[in-house]
């Protein structure tokens, strides 16, 4: 299953974020999405989850040669500053997700299973969610998003700030569930993207670009890309 998308324009009134973008994500594969902070990221997700309208060109699936429509079921969005029920706890959160997706979910484990998969620990399962850490919350909002098993999975800065623990931790399950999805990971970090990503993609001045990752154990190389970066300063 491959991700298309055909160029793909978005302006805010004058100014044009994304210029008439050309790239095919594919499945199996984790993307690591480099930009500066106001590159254009969080507003190229946006628009592929119709959070926002694009002034032109289209995203679809392709599988097996068959192009589809892209449907909200595809697309699972996990945003930086999570968004969770903080009047529930984890259990209550969990069990109510589950409850309204049965019908979508197949072969559903049980709640401590999705719990021993994250890494939740027994004693904070059953605690309000208004007090779990900014990584905890972290944790099920990417869990809700993986049990939904989306075709495709933003991720929108997941990690930046979370400590090297957790972040070792939600690596690795990126790496195991890597198989199932489309996976995009927007990062301005490129040594984060560099250790979890098999593909690098940098947003500069609007315009998606794939770098070759053994290029980038090239000193020179790494600097064109960090002067390539820089300039998105004055574009932003």
């Amino acid at each position: 299953m491959k991700l298309i998308i055909d160029q793909v324009k978005k302006q805010f009134g004058e100014k044009t974020v994304l210029k008439n973008i050309n790239f095919t994500f594919e499945k199996g594969k984790i993307y690591g999405l480099l930009g500066r902070n106001g590159a254009g990221k969080t507003t190229l997700f946006n628009c592929l989850n119709s959070d926002m309208e694009i002034n032109e060109g289209e995203f679809y699936l392709e599988q097996e040669g068959n192009k589809k429509k892209l449907k909200p079921e595809d697309i699972g969005y996990v945003l930086s500053v999570p968004t969770v029920p903080e009047f529930l706890t984890g259990r209550e959160f969990l069990t109510f997700f589950l409850e309204i997706n049965q019908a979508k979910i197949e072969h559903p484990k049980t709640i401590d299973e999705y719990f021993e998969f994250m890494k939740i620990k027994q004693e904070d399962r059953d605690r309000l969610l208004k007090d779990y850490s900014h990584g905890m919350k972290n944790k099920m909002q990417m869990l809700v998003n993986i049990i939904a098993k989306p075709n495709i999975l933003l991720l929108d800065e997941p990690l930046t700030s979370l400590d090297v623990v957790v972040a070792e931790e939600m690596k690795q399950m990126l790496r195991e569930i890597k198989k199932d999805h489309i996976i995009i990971f927007s990062t301005h970090i490129m040594e984060l993207a560099l250790s979890l990503c098999d593909e690098i993609v940098i947003l500069s001045q609007g315009e998606l670009t794939e770098i070759d990752r053994n290029q980038l154990n090239d000193v020179e190389m790494k600097n064109k890309i960090i002067a390539a970066l820089k300039e998105e300063e004055s574009y932003a």
